[in-house]
């Protein structure tokens, strides 16, 4: 094992917590923590690289004119994975704009299609809606149906449709799922442009003008 086995990667660990920006790179360098290599070890010592270089960088949180409501954005990457062929689910929840909570994580299961791999994503960030608009709500800052923005469109005549085909069968829990938190208007889902999806980066390598642009989509900036 490499020395970031255990102490680097428990690092990195805690840095992703704070910092959204990392996410995704934290999410590709942890598959190999137990059977890691040189190539890791390079791309943890890039990781760190552009931690340094950017160490005054951070969510700026503040009271806007916007309206003060939840709103989510979603993205997957299908069969991202080249050893198991499992998809990168990615989110951002943004309050008055700025990102209070996000994840980029490897699916559980081989998505059989893109639609399956985006749909469980789906699946995955309803879930967390419904849990932040209970704590919000707690906070006493009202909040009534939490807008999910996607940018497939298959998901989203899926996710208000219900339709159901060969490409879905093998998602019949989360249809269900899906159908009673829209119906109930919890959640209503609807499209982005990829362009204008911040959870692109949480999900793919972007070219830094792109990386740079998600960032600003969730207002973290360098002081």
């Amino acid at each position: 094992q490499t020395p970031y086995v255990s102490g680097v990667g428990s690092i990195m660990y805690g840095m992703v917590c704070s910092r959204p920006d990392l996410a995704h790179a934290v999410s590709i360098i942890s598959r190999f923590m137990g059977d890691s290599g040189s190539a890791h070890w390079e791309a943890l010592k890039w990781a760190l690289m552009y931690l340094n270089g950017s160490l005054k960088a951070g969510l700026r949180y503040k009271k806007t004119a916007l309206e003060a409501t939840i709103t989510g954005y979603v993205d997957a990457d299908f069969a991202g994975n080249v050893n198991t062929r499992k998809s990168l689910t990615g989110y951002v929840f943004t309050l008055y704009g700025t990102a209070i909570s996000w994840k980029a994580n490897q699916q559980s299961v081989v998505a059989l299609s893109t639609t399956q791999a985006e749909y469980m994503a789906l699946a995955e960030v309803v879930e967390e809606a419904i849990w932040l608009k209970g704590m919000v709500n707690k906070l006493r800052i009202p909040q009534s149906c939490v807008t999910i923005h996607c940018d497939s469109q298959s998901v989203i005549h899926l996710a208000n449709h219900q339709s159901y085909h060969e490409r879905t069968k093998h998602i019949d829990v989360e249809l269900h799922f899906i159908e009673y938190v829209i119906d109930s208007k919890k959640v209503k889902v609807e499209k982005v442009s990829t362009k204008e999806n911040p959870a692109d980066m949480f999900t793919k390598s972007l070219s830094s003008v792109k990386f740079k642009h998600c960032l600003d989509l969730i207002n973290f900036e360098d002081a």
